[in-house]
C-alpha cells in the first residue's frame, strides 16, 4: 500500500472526499470504489466458520423460485445461491459485470449487447451458456411466472442470441437498462429454471443444504465458486426470527451472528451489550406528507410553499427515527442514487418564510392533514410535531388520525392531505415514473407537468452522463420547488451484529449489504 493510500483509508473521509481525491490522484472510478470498500474491511478475510443470521420477514408461503421472491429471507437466500448479470457496485450504485462480463448500448439506448462469462460452472456441476440466459430472461417475462421482475421485463420486447452475445431489444431506448438487470428475482438458472424453478441451482458462492419456509435454509460453500472474493465461511445458517424481542435476545446471547430491522427505538439497550455492533446504512425509503397539487387549497403553490418551510426535518429525523435516517429536500432522490443532482439548497424550517408564503396564498382558515400508525413508523407523531412546527408560523394543522384499515384505499391517494411511505427505486427514472410521471397511477401529489414529463421520458435515453445528470436536477427543481411532495426524512436501514462479524459492506441505498450480508463478510474468534 503506497503512503497516498494509507492516507486515504486512515483520513476518515465522507466518500464524496475519498472518491474526489483518488480520482484527482489518479485512480479510476472502478479503483477508487474498491479502494474505499477496502477502508473498511482493512484486515485481511478469514476462511471458515457457520454464520449464523436471525431475520425478520420468513413466511410459510415463502418460496425458492426467485420469480416468487418476496420476503427479507428468500431475498438474501437468493444472493447466497445465484447471480444475475449485472450487480451494482455498493460504493457508487453504478451497474458492474457479473455473469454479463461487459455490455454496450446502441446510440439510442434501444438495442444493448452483453457478453456472458464463459467458465462458469452452476451447482450441479453444468457449464453456464447464453441459452441458460435467454431462457431464464424469458421465463421472467412470462406473467404465468408471477415474476417480481415482471415490470422490468415488460420493457424488453425482443432476447436473441447474435454470434454468442446477449442481445436485447428495447421497446424504447432506457440508459438504465444494466441497473434493472440487478434486480434480485433474475437469477440465472439451467434451463432458465422452466423445468425446477425452486430447485435453487445456481452460480453463488453457496449451496443450498436445506430449507423450511418460514423456519429456516442452510447453505455449504460452493467449491466451483468462479469468483475469489466472497464466500468467506464455510457454512450459512438463516433462521426466520418474526419477533423482534427475540432478535436482540438471540443477538444479545450470541446464539445468531446477525440480525435485521432493530427498531430505533432499540437501540440504546443494543448498545449496552459490548458484543453489539450497530450497523446502520443510508436508505432510499422516505417518509412523506403528500398534497394535491390540483386540488383546492393545495393548488396555490404559495401554500404548498408555505407548509414545505413550516417542517422542522432537523426534529423529524431525531424524534421520529432516533437519528437514523437522513433530512429530506422535497424530491425523492438522495445522494444513494447514482447521478444525484448536486448544490440544491437544502430547505430549512423557516417560520417567517411560510408566514410570508401563508399570507401570501389568501387561504383562510386550518389546514386538514389525514394520518394513521400504518401510514409509516411512528406517522401520528410526527403529524403532531408537524402541527407544533406550523404554529410558529401561524398556521393551524387539524391532525385527523384515520383507523388503519382501508386508509391504503380511502385516504392515500384519495384525500389531498396525507401522511405515506415510499420505499425507493433502483434508479431515479423508476422512482420519478412511478409517482411524478403525469400518467402514473400512482401519481399521489397530482404532480401533473406535461414539461416535466417530456424531460424525463428524455433522460430515460440519454447515454451522456452529464446531460442526464442536470436533467435530474431540473426535474428535482421542479418537484421540490413546484410540487405537492414535503419531504422531511430518508429512513436508515438499521441492522446488528456481533463484533465478530468483520467486512460488513454498507451497500449505498440497500438493506442488508443488498442481500449479500452472508456471502461477504467473515467471523473471527
Amino acid at each position: 500500500m503506497t503512503e497516498f493510500t494509507k492516507y486515504l483509508t486512515s483520513a476518515g473521509l465522507s466518500r464524496r472526499e475519498f472518491m474526489g481525491r483518488a480520482i484527482a490522484a489518479g485512480l479510476t472510478i472502478s479503483a477508487a470504489s474498491t479502494l474505499f470498500a477496502n477502508t473498511a474491511v482493512a484486515a485481511e478475510p478469514k476462511k471458515g466458520g457457520h454464520l449464523k443470521l436471525g431475520l425478520q420477514g420468513g413466511a410459510a408461503t415463502d418460496s425458492l423460485d426467485p420469480a416468487k421472491s418476496l420476503s427479507q429471507i428468500t431475498f438474501v437466500t437468493g444472493r447466497n445461491w445465484g447471480d444475475m448479470l449485472v450487480e451494482s457496485d455498493p460504493l457508487t450504485g453504478l451497474p458492474v459485470p457479473a455473469l454479463a462480463e461487459s455490455w454496450s448500448p446502441s446510440a439510442d439506448a434501444s438495442v444493448w449487447t452483453f457478453k456472458i462469462r464463459k467458465g462458469v460452472q452452476f451447482h450441479d456441476g453444468k457449464e453456464l451458456t447464453i441459452d441458460d440466459v435467454i431462457k431464464t430472461l424469458q421465463r421472467h417475462t412470462d406473467e404465468k411466472s408471477e415474476s417480481g421482475a415482471l415490470g422490468v421485463m415488460k420493457s424488453i420486447k425482443e432476447i436473441k442470441e447474435d454470434g454468442g452475445d446477449l442481445v436485447l431489444t428495447l421497446t424504447e431506448g432506457n440508459a438504465d437498462l444494466p441497473l434493472l438487470l440487478t434486480d434480485y428475482h433474475l437469477i440465472i438458472q439451467p434451463g432458465g429454471g422452466i423445468d425446477k424453478p425452486d430447485a435453487a441451482i445456481g452460480t453463488g458462492p453457496y449451496k443450498l443444504v436445506s430449507f423450511e419456509p418460514g423456519v429456516r435454509a442452510t447453505f455449504e460453500k460452493n467449491p466451483n465458486d468462479w469468483r475469489s472474493d466472497r464466500g468467506y465461511v464455510d457454512s450459512i445458517e438463516i433462521i426466520s426470527m418474526n419477533d423482534a424481542t427475540a432478535r436482540i435476545a438471540a443477538l444479545s446471547s450470541g446464539q445468531v451472528h446477525y440480525i435485521n430491522r432493530v427498531d430505533p427505538k432499540t437501540v440504546d439497550l443494543l448498545k449496552r451489550a459490548p458484543t453489539v455492533e450497530i450497523l446502520s446504512t443510508s436508505g432510499r425509503g422516505h417518509y412523506v406528507f403528500i398534497m394535491h397539487a390540483n386540488t383546492a387549497p393545495f393548488d396555490n403553490n404559495d401554500l404548498r410553499l408555505a407548509l414545505k418551510y413550516a417542517m422542522d426535518r432537523e426534529t423529524m429525523v431525531e424524534k421520529i427515527l432516533g437519528g437514523y435516517g437522513k433530512v429530506g429536500n422535497d424530491f425523492p432522490i438522495n445522494e444513494t442514487y447514482a447521478l444525484f443532482p448536486e448544490g440544491i439548497e437544502q430547505r430549512a424550517y423557516d417560520p417567517d418564510k411560510a408566514a410570508f408564503h401563508f399570507k401570501k396564498s389568501g387561504h383562510d382558515g386550518s389546514v386538514l392533514l389525514r394520518t394513521s400508525d400504518v401510514a409509516f413508523p411512528g406517522a401520528v407523531d410526527a403529524a403532531v410535531l408537524y402541527q407544533e412546527s406550523a404554529k410558529k408560523a401561524g398556521i393551524n394543522i387539524e391532525v385527523k388520525r384515520e383507523p388503519g384499515d382501508g386508509y391504503w384505499s380511502n385516504v392515500w391517494n384519495v384525500q389531498p392531505f396525507s401522511t405515506s411511505y415510499w420505499g425507493g427505486r433502483p434508479t431515479q427514472d423508476q422512482m420519478y415514473s412511478t409517482a411524478y410521471l403525469s400518467t402514473a397511477d400512482w401519481n399521489d401529489t397530482r404532480f401533473l407537468r406535461p414539461d416535466f414529463d417530456k424531460i424525463l421520458l428524455e433522460a430515460r435515453s440519454e447515454l451522456d452522463e452529464t446531460k442526464r445528470k442536470e436533467m435530474y436536477r431540473t426535474m428535482a427543481m421542479m418537484v421540490r420547488d413546484e410540487g405537492g411532495l414535503i419531504l422531511p426524512m430518508f429512513n436508515d436501514f438499521v441492522n446488528a451484529s456481533t463484533t465478530a462479524v468483520k467486512g460488513y459492506v454498507h451497500d449505498i441505498g440497500n438493506d442488508m449489504s443488498n442481500g449479500y450480508v452472508a456471502t461477504r463478510v467473515w467471523l473471527e474468534s
